[in-house]
């Protein structure tokens, strides 16, 4: 840490002791509250606007039954963005949040309307229970859309979500290799399996595993293994972290998208503020392995980026709280004894 990062983070923390309250009052509000600071270098940090971008792509090995749901389903899902009924879109409406759709590979043709982002990377990965998802040219392709879409605009707080039938199996997938872990120890019900339903996207995500080495970098597991909605919202990650957004992350498969992100962009997790633990069973594996503390936890599962916008109203007072809220000397307080 430099000299300079020292003082800033000396005076920081005056600044939040000096608030008219007891030390560690507000306890993880403070914490939350430092962060932003460092991420904003600023001690009247602004998480006053927010948009949510919400990636939506098609897995190929959703044909082989991973999920509860059919494939088209992602293309359905995506119509009801649009039109706005949504748990997304009502989450956003709620917290005054601004929303986006991203097409980054829905499978069929391209959905005509004005309102959709067109980023499309194919119609669909391939199937990666027996080949590799994408290509190398493929993954950069979304990795650097989804960059220029992440550090786009002025707002203060990026939330990505996803939609893609399959896709919990994708990430935990890219999540496994990338840990060095056996994907059944973070293989979950996804849309809501029954047990039947559970126990054949373990053995198809376990012949899946054992095409590649145990352990991989975070790109080869993308490549492998991802989605490229997952891939694409890595990509954002990194660009908004580089735009000095705080990023808000979401769910069980945003947060393999963070850990991705981590291996691949230097220094983006500082900007990550972690939003829920999600119900879906290796949500918490993964989180354990980037040191992670989500703010909430309410045994969601849906993705969307719901947790992520239901998160930001705490990064927005946990803000304010430093920029706006008394010292002692300020409010003619007396501080303690």
């Amino acid at each position: 840490m430099s000299i300079t990062s020292q003082d800033f983070d000396a005076t920081l923390k005056r600044a939040i002791d000096s608030k008219t309250k007891p030390l560690g009052a507000l306890g993880r509000i403070e914490s939350l509250a430092a962060q932003i600071a460092r991420i904003q270098h600023s001690l009247s940090p602004s998480a006053e606007t927010c948009q949510l971008i919400i990636f939506a792509a098609d897995h190929g090995m959703a044909a082989a039954g991973v999920s509860a749901y059919p494939q088209d389903v992602t293309r359905q899902m995506v119509l009801n963005f649009l039109s706005g009924g949504a748990a997304a879109n009502v989450f956003a409406r709620s917290t005054g949040a601004d929303i986006h759709v991203v097409d980054s590979g829905i499978a069929g043709e391209a959905i005509d309307d004005k309102d959709l982002i067109l980023r499309r990377i194919g119609a669909g990965t391939a199937n990666a229970i027996e080949t590799a998802a994408m290509t190398d040219e493929q993954l950069a392709e979304a990795l650097e859309a989804g960059k220029a879409l992440g550090g786009a605009g002025n707002h203060d707080v990026a939330c990505f979500g996803e939609m893609g039938i399959g896709n919990t199996s994708s990430a935990s997938l890219v999540a496994a290799k990338i840990l060095g872990v056996a994907v059944a120890d973070l293989t979950g019900r996804g849309t809501g399996l029954d047990d039947d339903g559970l126990t054949r996207k373990q053995e198809l995500l376990t012949r899946a595993a054992g095409r590649t080495a145990s352990k991989l970098d975070a790109r080869t597991a993308l490549t492998e293994y991802g989605g490229f909605e997952i891939a694409m919202m890595a990509g954002a990650m990194g660009g908004a972290a580089d735009a000095g957004k705080i990023v808000i992350v979401d769910g069980f498969i945003a947060t393999v998208a963070a850990l991705a992100a981590r291996d691949m962009f230097a220094e983006c997790d500082a900007n990550f503020v972690y939003a829920h633990r999600s119900a879906e069973s290796g949500h918490a594996r993964v989180l354990e392995a980037l040191n992670a503390e989500p703010l909430l936890d309410m045994g969601m599962r849906l993705g969307e980026g719901t947790g992520a916008l239901l998160a930001w109203p705490l990064v927005k007072a946990a803000a304010a709280m430093l920029r706006d809220m008394a010292s002692f000397d300020s409010a003619g307080v007396s501080g303690p004894a």
